[in-house]
């Protein structure tokens, strides 16, 4: 099974994906993550999008694939002159059973983005939920 998400992100924004349930035997992992600007081609702007297993404190343009809890980010570039504008995106195939959070920082202006994310979910024997979830638990900051 499959299921979407979208939205309109803020530049130095942060959306809450609510995945978590109370047994913990529903895992997702991410098999699509888009990002378009909200008006293409008639503002100049640099997004990253990043998905984080973790609520962030601080948003910003700095990709980091040594982060345990990135699970996603994505760039898009795009000027005011109309041509097309060219994106990077990459997916960690990881599976998470908790909430996620996509952040958005536009580094050469203000304007918010879209991003569209499936989630396939997969079904988690006592075993992958106890180590996912304990997975998840290391990496919630103390």
């Amino acid at each position: 099974m499959i299921k979407t998400f979208r939205g309109l992100i803020a530049d130095g924004g942060q959306d809450t994906i609510v995945l978590h349930t109370n047994n913990g035997s529903t895992g997702y992992r991410i098999v699509k993550f888009e990002i378009l600007p909200r008006v293409p081609g008639t503002v100049s702007q640099e997004d990253i999008v990043k998905i984080y297993t973790v609520q962030q404190t601080s948003i910003d343009g700095v990709i980091d694939f040594s982060d345990d809890t990135l699970l996603a980010a994505a760039f898009y570039s795009d000027g005011a002159d109309n041509y097309p504008g060219e994106s990077v995106i990459i997916v960690d195939g990881m599976v998470f059973n908790q909430d996620i959070y996509v952040t958005h920082a536009d580094v050469v202006g203000t304007d918010p983005c879209n991003y569209y994310i499936e989630l396939e979910q997969v079904k988690l024997d006592l075993n992958e939920n106890t180590v996912t979830t304990l997975k998840n638990l290391r990496t919630i900051p103390h």
